[in-house]
């Protein structure tokens, strides 16, 4: 492993430390320097910015989620996995509060900077793909999904009394089903 790459992951781990314990106005390039033991100034070399190490940073670390949650599904029938990735997903959501509220912004910045643009989008591509991979899906459907999660996540923020889980999720997924109909096949 060459020194840059170790740095470069020590910044991205000392990020998401930093992410998981501060409010993101706090989570500053010297506390994340201080929190990863890397000079200042690397995060600049190898990331450009601040904003994009922690864009990266949540990246890797929604990634490292996803892994979690797959792991759980892994012996289970296909038409199971929904239901209990949404059941590892509710008992796991705490943990990953920063992680969540980190997205929110670092989606707030892609409109307006190109390579958070991309490394957002290289992420969102990863997960599509490993979602359709564990249900034996389309990436369509595994992208419909990830929104579901991430919508409900971003309700949650705003309320505990918004969120969804357990069998009142099944039960909406059910619903929004019949609400659709039969798929119309040709």
């Amino acid at each position: 492993m060459s020194p840059q790459h170790s740095n470069r992951s020590s910044l991205i781990e000392g990020t998401l430390r930093c992410l998981a314990r501060l409010p993101l106005e706090r989570v500053t390039a010297r506390a994340i320097a201080d929190e990863s033991g890397a000079n200042l100034a690397s995060i600049g070399y190898h990331f450009g910015s601040k904003d994009r190490l922690i864009a990266e940073s949540v990246v890797t670390g929604l990634d490292q989620w996803l892994a979690e949650l797959i792991e759980t599904l892994d012996d289970l029938p296909a038409g199971d996995r929904v239901a209990a990735a949404a059941a590892q997903f509710a008992r796991t959501r705490r943990a990953h509060t920063g992680l969540v509220r980190t997205l929110v912004a670092a989606l707030a910045l892609a409109p307006h900077d190109e390579q958070i643009r991309a490394t957002l989008t290289t992420g969102y591509t990863r997960a599509r793909e490993a979602i359709a991979a564990q249900l034996d899906s389309t990436t369509e459907a595994a992208g419909l999904l990830l929104a579901m999660f991430q919508g409900l996540l971003f309700q949650e923020m705003v309320s505990d009394s918004l969120a969804v889980e357990g069998d009142q999720l099944r039960d909406a997924l059910s619903g929004v089903a019949a609400a659709l109909g039969p798929a119309d096949r040709k």
